[in-house]
């Protein structure tokens, strides 16, 4: 059980960083390495602090990953990873500030992905850790 609670973790801790770092992104005019400086900071500080957190989340995802990989047997781990796919796609159609568009064979594909998972998750792992 302790495994897949680092596996969520890490799993919501990519997927959030996923969306920071998109928003901040979208925000953030195209630049060259000479357009920055102490303006270009000052203008952009919001868009600029979540693609900073977007970065520290990822990090902490991996280490979230990192300690669910030491209970949790690999063909188990790895499907969680596939979650963040599904869960970006709902928050990106819900979050208005996304503006993503729903489409039939998205949702399909998502709903794809989590049948998967919990077909893999459904029978008790041979070898638990």
């Amino acid at each position: 059980m302790k495994g897949y609670l680092w596996g969520g973790a890490s799993v919501l801790l990519v997927t959030m960083a996923q969306l920071l770092m998109k928003w901040g992104m979208v925000q953030i005019p195209w630049f060259s390495l000479p357009d920055i400086n102490i303006l270009f900071v000052q203008n952009h500080l919001n868009a600029l602090t979540a693609v900073f957190f977007g970065l520290c989340g990822y990090a902490l995802s991996m280490a979230c990953w990192f300690f669910a990989l030491r209970v949790l047997p690999l063909n188990r781990a790895y499907t969680l990873l596939s979650l963040s796919y599904a869960l970006v796609y709902i928050a990106a159609v819900t979050l208005p500030w996304f503006n993503e568009s729903i489409s039939l064979t998205k949702t399909l594909g998502g709903m794809l992905i989590l049948t998967g998972v919990w077909v893999i998750h459904s029978k008790p792992a041979k070898n638990p850790h």
